[in-house]
């Protein structure tokens, strides 16, 4: 599977915005505070972006966000397109809906990477059942738990002392002894917290 393998501060460099791709070392330790200017050479006076560079900025932070290649954001985008409704809105919850994404959110990680990671690695259950698929969708009603192998881990034990300083959406609910939740509801645009535009993607997209 084809994933970004470059330094993650970079990213938020380009973007002139924290991305929180590193987690709480985003906060300790970000290189964006030392370093405000994008990487590579800087030639004098920087360019005025143009409305389709602006476009395209939005794309690319939504997408280094939530941790995806361009031919992935390209399949999430066109499945929004499918559905009825506003297509923005429908491109944040499909990816919100990610297992990886509700990982992250549960706590269970401090960044998106990590809850890949974790769910590659197959320490998540889905329903009961293993699952090493990150993009799989959540649905109303769905449980997401640990692997009962993987609760003998180191990290399983420390996770269960940090979480309790943790936030969990209002769409899911979480048990903080057991650490296994439940999809109490499908998230609306404003549970994403998004940073971004959803409309300049739909816009970049469009021509």
């Amino acid at each position: 599977m084809a994933r970004y393998v470059g330094a993650v501060c970079r990213l938020c460099r380009r973007s002139s915005e924290k991305l929180m791709l590193k987690g709480s070392k985003c906060v300790t330790k970000c290189t964006l505070d030392k370093r405000p200017k994008p990487p590579g050479p800087q030639l004098g006076r920087p360019r005025r972006l143009s409305d389709r560079g602006h476009q395209l900025r939005d794309k690319q932070k939504v997408r280094w966000g939530y941790g995806l290649m361009e031919s992935q954001f390209r399949r999430a985008f066109a499945r929004a397109e499918r559905q009825p409704g506003i297509t923005g809105e429908n491109l944040l919850v499909l990816l919100e809906r990610r297992l990886d994404n509700v990982v992250y959110r549960l706590g269970f990680a401090d960044s998106r990477a990590q809850g890949r990671q974790l769910v590659l690695h197959g320490h998540i259950t889905l329903n009961g059942r293993r699952t090493n698929i990150a993009s799989c969708l959540v649905k109303e009603g769905d449980t997401i738990s640990w692997r009962p192998e993987s609760a003998k881990t180191e990290y399983y034990k420390t996770l269960i002392e940090t979480i309790e300083g943790k936030t969990t959406p209002r769409w899911l609910s979480i048990d903080r002894q057991k650490l296994s939740a439940e999809v109490l509801s499908l998230p609306t645009p404003e549970d994403t917290e998004a940073k971004f535009d959803a409309q300049a993607v739909v816009g970049y997209y469009s021509r």
